[in-house]
């Protein structure tokens, strides 16, 4: 064996991809290779092109040739959007120099993970999760402490807030938030999230929050972001944030961090260590984004969309014996139980998932791939970003198979 090889890691042996994109190649190779069209209810971004304005504020970065590296923590335009779109949503007082512009919002994760997670070290995940999140912290020497959310049909996903009173040790360094829920769809109430603050203030823990579905919510009242139930933010909050969602902008790789000016500062020389800057034609297309009114419009004809989507897919799925839904309220992903119908197959979850791409052309991630536990092996995520007609094939497919 190469010496290359001999010396990899440990901890880059051990990571574990993310199984969405594993999905999105099997699902493109399966295609070719049976000549069928396949439904894929796995990649989570929106099915939409980024919006006109947005793509021609980035023809207009081009023509200007802005085409350099710029400030590690971004371009002072974008910082003040950022800034101001975040005050005017949450009141939450962020300054310019309290914001740092990545690549991507999976950026702003490592960033948070990478500057305070020791070797040794708790974090607490509700589970099912996001699976950056424990990989991140496996990756720098902690350990995720899972935390299964609870689960019924009429109330949905909620945080067992118990429990994780319960998990919180001396080890214990932070608690991850992503709110609205990836792959549950799950928004949580303003009071769940305020008592999982004062819990993490009470024992002095850091909250490392996800918000980058903070505009997919389609229940009036359900979600208020943690920079407003929490004035005092700066004292133990990283918040993070991005572009690829409300904007359709997944490739363009533009996310961010806030905290307080403290952090801030050790933090971009991280950044600078690690990315030199954000991509500077993205980030004139992200001032455009956040400032222009057309963008918020097609933005939000494009959750309105989605919402119509989620309601023809809990309708569908509801005809299926042996899967409980429930409909989610956030993102675009429902994560359904279907112990029932692995139980008459005689499957588990990742047999089931292969034998449905295999033999019908319908693409959903096993739950396996965002827990390990209860939460993982009796559930699939489906994301509903695509075509109603597709939406209602997909199902109908699936329908088919498993009470054929």
């Amino acid at each position: 064996m190469y010496p290359i090889n001999d010396y990899l890691k440990d901890s880059v042996r051990e990571l574990q991809g993310e199984k969405a994109f594993a999905y999105l190649a099997r699902a493109r190779e399966v295609a070719e290779r049976r000549g069928i069209k396949v439904v894929s209810f796995g990649i989570g971004q929106p099915d939409l092109p980024t919006f006109e304005n947005i793509v021609n504020a980035a023809k207009t970065a081009l023509d200007a040739r802005f085409t350099g590296y710029t400030e590690t923590e971004g371009i002072r335009e974008l910082r003040e959007a950022i800034a101001d779109y975040l005050n005017y949503r949450y009141h939450a007082g962020v300054r310019p120099d309290e914001v740092i512009v990545t690549t991507g919002t999976k950026t702003a994760i490592f960033l948070a993970i990478a500057s305070y997670v020791r070797p040794g070290d708790e974090v607490i995940i509700p589970d099912p999760t996001y699976p950056a999140y424990p990989e991140l912290t496996k990756f720098f020497g902690g350990k995720p402490i899972y935390v299964p959310m609870r689960f019924n049909q009429d109330r949905g996903f909620t945080l067992d807030l118990e429990a994780v009173e319960n998990s919180i040790t001396q080890r214990t360094r932070a608690i991850v938030i992503n709110n609205p829920h990836n792959p549950t769809g799950a928004v949580f109430r303003p009071d769940e999230v305020s008592k999982l603050l004062e819990m993490a203030k009470d024992h002095r823990l850091l909250v490392i929050v996800d918000e980058i579905y903070d505009n997919f919510v389609y229940e009036d009242n359900a979600f208020k972001g943690v920079l407003e139930l929490e004035p005092e933010w700066r004292r133990y909050i990283i918040y993070t944030n991005g572009f690829s969602k409300t904007f359709s902008m997944t490739g363009w790789r533009l996310g961010y961090l806030v905290a307080s000016r403290e952090v801030i500062e050790p933090l971009k020389k991280l950044a600078a260590n690690t990315y030199s800057c954000p991509p500077s034609i993205a980030q004139k297309a992200g001032v455009e984004a956040l400032r222009s009114e057309a963008s918020w419009k097609a933005s939000k004809a494009m959750i309105e969309l989605f919402r119509r989507r989620r309601d023809v897919m809990y309708e569908e799925l509801r005809k299926i014996p042996g899967i409980e839904v429930w409909k989610s309220t956030g993102a675009f992903y429902m994560y359904p139980r279907i112990k029932g119908v692995l139980d008459r197959l005689g499957m588990d979850v990742e047999q089931f998932t292969d034998w449905l791409l295999e033999n019908h052309g319908v693409v959903v991630l096993p739950g396996t791939a965002f827990s390990e536990t209860h939460m993982g092996k009796e559930y699939v995520r489906l994301s509903f970003a695509l075509d109603e007609a597709l939406i209602k094939e997909g199902i109908e497919r699936i329908r088919k198979a498993v009470t054929k």
